[in-house]
């Protein structure tokens, strides 16, 4: 379906919409990480954006018995604050791949909670923060640990966690934000059931569905590491799981991944077996994968090949990019300007969810070209739910 078509539809099914009202505009949420603390110059780039989420605080620093007097962050919520528009609400992200002791202490009695609880609002009230954003990856398992410690013995925490965002909530007030990041596969979803979703929703003021690294080093075949039909199935599950459509936001991913793989079908590359990509004993990374920031230098060996990623990449049927390197047998994914653009018009718009956000803002630096069709995508939608695009010229 082209471009046009798409936006004929979605005017369609928002007019209704359009006669009681203007439309609220979606969430434009921007992870800004120690990694690349890099924010755009232009205005025009940020001015649109909605939340920051200053990622990462450790969960440790809050699993302590008295209350911490210092709160170790890459910057301060000050100086983010100044660098955005007015009603740019800045949070604090805690926790992160591989960090998840803080979480398992706080989490683990009524006790411990309410003094974890205490320990993040104190962190709210000493750095002005707009609120927090949880990133236990995962309750219930899956951890960077899987194979040492089994999902068998984790799954106290599925209660755990939502008794945390009870208590956080309740701490913390109505007045700031909690929002949740949370896995995108089916095999990570222990700890958002039927069950525990209307608690967590009512808990939470919105939840980041990670629609990226969909394809992982614990994969054994090439997929889409944030595809566009995978991103619609992603988040599918949460809704059918309990979760308003208003409180999900789209992942996007400003960044490169790739994956070394057995021979393929040119013509059929989607499906096929990868080289072993994770030592099956110990969860090791066997480094046959890889990931790198638009903000990064190209590793020097993989620089050829990524130039051909670039060139002579192809869009699947759902618009989703990816690359096979046939010489090196290397898997090329990641998002471009225009499969961004069309999860904005496919999934965003048609199932009415309430934003987007990306990993991360510097990542995206020098030229902010993700950013920037993030952003004009999201104007652009909203032009069309509010009666106000006419015409292809104007997209």
């Amino acid at each position: 379906m082209t471009l046009l078509f798409k936006i004929a539809a979605l005017l369609l099914l928002t007019m209704g919409a359009v006669v009681t009202g203007v439309m609220e505009s979606k969430r434009c949420i921007m992870y800004l990480t120690g990694q690349h603390n890099v924010v755009p110059q232009e205005e025009i780039l940020r001015n649109d954006i909605t939340h920051v989420v200053l990622a990462f605080m450790r969960s440790d620093v809050f699993a302590t018995q008295e209350t911490p007097t210092e709160f170790p962050l890459f910057t301060t919520v000050d100086k983010v604050r100044q660098q955005f528009d007015a009603d740019t609400k800045v949070m604090v992200a805690i926790g992160g791949w591989g960090d998840s002791k803080g979480f398992e202490d706080g989490a683990r009695t009524p006790e411990s909670r309410r003094r974890w609880a205490a320990n993040v609002k104190a962190m709210i009230d000493a750095t002005g923060a707009d609120g927090v954003d949880i990133d236990w990856e995962y309750p219930g398992g899956n951890r960077d640990d899987y194979k040492q410690i089994l999902n068998k013995e984790r799954v106290w925490e599925i209660e755990a966690f939502v008794a945390l965002l009870e208590e956080l909530r309740k701490t913390i007030g109505a007045d700031k934000l909690l929002s949740i990041a949370v896995p995108a596969l089916e095999r990570d979803l222990m700890a958002f059931t039927t069950k525990t979703m209307p608690r967590i929703v009512k808990a939470v003021d919105f939840i980041n569905v990670m629609t990226y690294d969909m394809m992982n080093r614990r994969d054994t075949t090439v997929q889409h590491h944030s595809g566009v039909q995978g991103s619609k199935e992603a988040m599918k599950r949460y809704q059918d799981r309990g979760a308003p459509a208003d409180i999900l936001n789209l992942g996007l991913g400003y960044y490169v991944k790739w994956f070394m793989t057995k021979t393929c079908d040119p013509d059929n590359i989607v499906g096929c077996p990868t080289q072993l990509l994770e030592d099956p004993d110990t969860g090791a990374d066997m480094g046959k994968t890889g990931a790198f920031s638009w903000r990064d230098k190209t590793p020097e060996e993989l620089a050829p090949s990524f130039e051909r990623a670039k060139e002579d990449g192809f869009y699947d049927t759902d618009d989703s990019f990816g690359y096979w390197d046939e010489e090196e047998k290397r898997w090329w994914s990641f998002d471009t300007p225009e499969s961004i653009k069309t999860k904005v018009f496919d999934i965003l718009g048609p199932m009415k969810y309430g934003g987007v956000f990306a990993w991360g803002l510097g990542e995206d630096a020098p030229a902010f070209e993700h950013l920037d069709a993030t952003i004009q995508s999201l104007r652009q939608l909203s032009d069309v739910q509010n009666g106000l695009a006419h015409d292809s010229s104007e997209l």
